[in-house]
């Protein structure tokens, strides 16, 4: 595990076999929130929430019995940050092939912040159709919410300052899975 250049790493707030657990954890909330799973689909944010809908879609699987759609959502082109960004963007693909017509949708992503990231998420899915309803599951909520977004599912709650960051590491995209807390090395305390 690297932390990124001008961090250092504060804690380690979930390794491979909690992050495992608090999933398991999400995946049983969402069945009793949804009554047997009918109409149920994951859509993972990419880079790491598609990683985390996946596990998830494949825990409820084992319990349901049946496949349950799964979709991954960029969402590059819907940020209201993107004049911000690299003057040409890099555009990931989105990949939900089934209607999300009266889906019952869990949109799943690593951590949550500003809410922002839901917000471009949620436009994207509405210019693909119209679910049934659109729940939130997020492994991390780090609050400092600037819109009115709350998850519906959230595997941990971790208050942080500004000066703070959480990463979310996945064995897909990373080698390990963990979960840390970071803080600007500038930071004063």
């Amino acid at each position: 595990m690297e932390v990124p250049r001008g961090y250092k790493l504060k804690k380690v707030l979930m390794d491979g076999e909690s992050m495992d657990r608090t999933l398991t954890r999400m995946v049983h909330e969402v069945l009793e929130r949804s009554k047997g799973g009918e109409d149920l689909a994951f859509v993972g944010i990419r880079r790491r929430g598609d990683v985390l809908a996946a596990r998830m879609a494949q825990k409820l699987e084992k319990v349901v019995g049946r496949q349950i759609p799964l979709g991954e959502l960029d969402i590059t082109l819907y940020r209201d940050d993107l004049s911000l960004l690299d003057f040409q963007p890099r555009v990931g693909k989105t990949e939900i092939l089934f209607s999300i017509e009266g889906k019952r949708l869990v949109l799943v992503d690593d951590v949550i912040f500003t809410g922002r990231t839901i917000r471009a998420a949620l436009d994207a899915l509405m210019d693909l159709g119209r679910p049934k309803s659109i729940q939130l599951a997020v492994l991390v909520d780090r609050g400092h919410r600037e819109l009115p977004i709350q998850p519906d599912y959230v595997g941990r709650v971790v208050p942080t300052s500004h000066s703070e960051n959480v990463l979310v590491l996945l064995r897909e995209v990373d080698g390990e899975d963990k979960v840390i807390l970071v803080e600007a090395e500038d930071a004063q305390g």
